[in-house]
């Protein structure tokens, strides 16, 4: 008797980092996400997009309905994904400034959030980045960008690398995986 594999969907997920530092510890967290996908999760490609080519918000620089290059490139990227995973550090109890800087040219007409599948991932002190979080989440809703409830993840004062961080970090990429197929009727 033969048994049929069936091969899980493919997404692509874009993944954005709030942090424009070399060794930010949230980029590192991409990083790990990324390894983790490659690794061990079938049904994942993380492609990481960098915002710190965007120009500032104005919209003296959007012509006959056309964005700067960099723009058109950062928009495509985002058209073209499945998902997203944002990496959030926390500034002021909310999202950075090149983040939220990212976040509104992507929202443009037309918006390139719409009906994305999205989670959030940070890392940082006190609270471990969770009021950026949650500010994130109120963001998407304006955007039709739909976050994962669970599980969430906020590392404070851990490795990045360490075996229960990739643990909880892996069930933040199963649970995105599932909730954009749901998402796109596939399961």
């Amino acid at each position: 008797m033969e048994v049929a594999v069936v091969a899980k969907p493919v997404i692509k997920v874009a993944a954005l980092c709030g942090s424009l530092r070399k060794g930010s510890f949230n980029r590192g967290l991409l990083r790990s996400a990324i390894q983790l996908c490659n690794d061990s999760i079938n049904g994942i490609q993380i492609e990481y997009v960098d915002i710190a080519p965007l120009p500032m918000l104005n919209t003296d620089l959007e012509k006959d309905g056309t964005y700067p290059p960099v723009v058109e490139a950062f928009r495509q990227k985002i058209l073209e994904a499945d998902s997203v995973l944002f990496a959030s550090p926390e500034y002021n109890y909310s999202v950075t400034a090149p983040l939220k800087n990212a976040i509104d040219w992507a929202s443009r007409p037309p918006n390139v959030w719409a009906d994305k599948a999205a989670a959030i991932v940070s890392a940082g002190g006190g609270f471990g980045g969770g009021r950026s979080q949650y500010h994130l989440r109120q963001i998407g809703v304006y955007l039709d960008l739909h976050f994962i409830n669970k599980p969430e993840f906020f590392l404070n004062g851990r490795r990045l690398t360490d075996a229960e961080t990739n643990e909880k970090l892996k069930g933040v990429l199963l649970a995105l995986h599932s909730f954009t197929l749901r998402l796109q009727g596939k399961c």
